[in-house]
């Protein structure tokens, strides 16, 4: 397995490792670390006097990537003080593959007003090791440590990491590395049979109250699967001191040709 999923080329540029093919078809990149890069891309513009903080990442994805060499462009349609639209633009040949969008809010004190609901989410001890890789193709999932547990159809809890840096060479945050995870809860429920239908999603939007830590990203999945071919899955959030935010992507459902 490479040590990296993307090596820094400069001026913007990434070349993806094999470490980042994708669990629908291995020759095309798994969204999940570009979203990560993106994340990364954006912290990287702002540097480390950024008084904000991330508080919600929308991307819209395009299309698909191949294997290869990306170029990323970061905008600031809305310079703030104590709110700010960023916007980060991945691009492969000179066409756009993705689009991150992401509100920073103040960074202040309130922990004497902080609170969150009771919570029912297991430690990774409590779960299962999960071979993913013996289900999904793509050595990005291969890449991965992972454990889950699924307590009713459709839902799944799970946990994972990766020993694989996000970028050769540079200093990444938790918080990016964490970003370049979360994309596989689509993945995770088994709501449908792979083999029978593919069901990628189209974006992905996820808010943080609390900046996630440390090297496990957990996710308390549901899955939805709508009559006519679109679904939704929405995700809790967790690292190992709790709740940290929620994401929603929404699925186009295809059926294989073989099940059609």
């Amino acid at each position: 397995m490479p040590p990296a999923y993307f090596h820094a080329l400069g001026d913007g540029r990434y070349l993806a490792s094999r470490a980042t093919a994708g669990a629908w078809n291995p020759e095309q990149q798994h969204i999940a670390p570009v979203m990560g890069l993106m994340a990364h891309a954006l912290e990287r513009h702002h540097g480390s006097d950024q008084p904000l903080q991330v508080a919600r990442l929308s991307f819209d994805i395009f299309g698909t990537v191949p294997v290869g060499e990306v170029g990323i462009v970061v905008d600031l349609p809305r310079p703030g003080r104590t709110i700010e639209l960023s916007e980060v633009t991945l691009t492969h040949a000179g066409r756009t593959i993705a689009v991150m969008r992401a509100w920073s809010l103040m960074d202040a004190d309130t922990e004497d007003l902080a609170l969150t609901p009771a919570e029912n989410f297991p430690a990774p001890e409590a779960c299962e090791p999960w071979d993913a890789a013996g289900i999904w193709q793509g050595d990005f999932i291969a890449s991965l440590e992972a454990r889950r547990r699924c307590p009713a159809p459709g839902r799944a809890q799970a946990w994972l990491r990766t020993p694989v840096a996000l970028v050769d060479g540079e200093r990444t945050s938790d918080f990016a590395r964490y970003v370049g995870l979360i994309d596989v809860a689509n993945g995770l429920t088994l709501a449908l049979d792979p083999a029978a239908a593919a069901y990628p999603n189209v974006d992905s939007t996820v808010s943080f109250f609390r900046q996630p830590v440390g090297e496990w990203v957990g996710l308390d999945v549901t899955a939805y699967i709508g009559p006519r071919s679109v679904g939704l899955t929405h995700t809790l959030l967790y690292d190992r001191a709790g709740c940290v935010g929620a994401l929603t992507q929404t699925l186009t459902i295809r059926r294989t040709p073989s099940t059609a």
